[in-house]
């Protein structure tokens, strides 16, 4: 079978972040700009977050037309979209222009969905994973006769719509969480009384009980952190081997991405059941520890405001890709803590809405692993 590089059949550009602290790339903006966050189906038409003109032409961003195809390339790997507007991109997305007629738009998509776990495998890496253009470039694609492109474009659209309509009922299991929070908590940031720090410990030492333990503990890169909350606990190490060089935390912290794009897209999670109650990851993690008037499942929902997220933008130190939000705006974050009880009330809805997901998960991972197994 005949191969050919992405390179050679696609134009591919890389987005950009105008900067957050010029209200006029932002305010009033009408060109919709992608986040990963935004990558949940097949075709893209609506976002979270416009931008001006201006935050347009003074940055990196690129207006890429409808129905270019949009894959990410940092932090979270391997994701794949069509837009259907007019849109421009974050950094962590790259968009590929198909200029070649040998190869169906459809069929690229698909066949760049089949390739995720491999690519995800080539860019492994502690702190965030990423691949770079030239890598993209060099991808080989499998090239058939046009319609044995659309033959199998056909039948896995079938399988694609099943996914599509089990995403979709995540994002409204979601939806029905952020929907909750509202209603038992309110704006907590009406008037704030109090600031994270007195409410929670801010990476914490690493206790001296720790001295003593000479066992496995679990292991988190960056990889293994949704944007929705969900960890992969599948690697464990020797304390030993990662007692120094990289963050501690354990069972019922919550771990925020400090980096750019991660932070962006929503990275962090509650941590329950980690090996031995202990874990240690990524040197780009912050590590919340809360005391005893915070629940974790509802600090880490707090985590994931918008409130908190976009001032967090603003907030960032350094530049390009090694921006990364300081304690210190975690620290002086303010906020109203309502009753723990309501807290605790919260966390066992959320708790109810998480076996939902859990299943839903698995009819979706079963139907992918079809999807892929179809084209490869």
């Amino acid at each position: 079978m005949k191969k050919v590089k992405l390179g050679e059949i696609c134009d591919i550009q890389a987005g950009g972040t105008p900067s957050r602290n010029k209200k006029e790339f932002w305010v009033q903006g009408n060109i919709p700009w992608v986040k990963i966050k935004d990558i949940n189906s097949k075709y893209i038409s609506k976002v979270e977050e416009h931008i001006t003109e201006l935050g347009l032409q003074f940055s990196s961003a690129k207006l890429f037309s409808r129905g270019t195809i949009l894959y990410t390339i940092f932090a979270t790997i391997g994701e794949v979209a069509i837009l259907d507007i007019d849109a421009a991109t974050n950094q962590a997305i790259a968009g590929l222009h198909l200029k070649s007629e040998k190869v169906l738009k459809d069929y690229l998509y698909f066949f760049l969905l089949s390739i995720k776990n491999r690519v995800k495998n080539d860019s492994r890496g502690v702190a965030q994973n990423n691949i770079n253009l030239t890598y993209l470039k060099n991808i080989e694609v499998p090239i058939v006769e046009n319609s044995i492109q659309q033959e199998i474009c056909n039948n896995l659209t079938k399988i694609n719509q099943i996914i599509t309509l089990r995403n979709q009922q995540l994002i409204e299991l979601s939806n029905l969480v952020k929907s909750r929070f509202n209603e038992m908590f309110g704006d907590i940031f009406d008037n704030p009384q109090s600031k994270l720090e007195d409410h929670t410990e801010l990476n914490p030492n690493k206790r001296e009980e720790l001295l003593n333990f000479n066992g496995d503990v679990s292991f988190i890169p960056m990889a293994n952190v949704s944007e929705n909350g969900k960890i992969n606990l599948s690697i464990n190490r020797n304390i030993d081997d990662v007692r120094k060089g990289f963050t501690f935390f354990k069972d019922n912290d919550v771990i925020v991405a400090k980096i750019t794009p991660c932070f962006e897209n929503g990275k962090g999670a509650p941590l329950f059941g980690l090996l031995n109650g202990i874990g240690f990851g990524s040197t780009e993690f912050h590590v919340l520890r809360p005391k005893n008037t915070v629940n974790t499942v509802w600090l880490y929902h707090v985590t994931m405001l918008s409130e908190f997220r976009l001032e967090g933008e603003r907030k960032m130190t350094g530049s390009g890709g090694q921006r990364r939000i300081p304690k210190d705006f975690i620290s002086n974050f303010k906020l109203n803590i309502p009753p723990l009880s309501l807290q605790n009330e919260f966390a066992d809805f959320v708790a109810q809405v998480d076996k939902s997901q859990f299943a839903c998960g698995i009819v979706i991972k079963l139907w992918r692993n079809s999807l892929k197994s179809s084209i490869i």
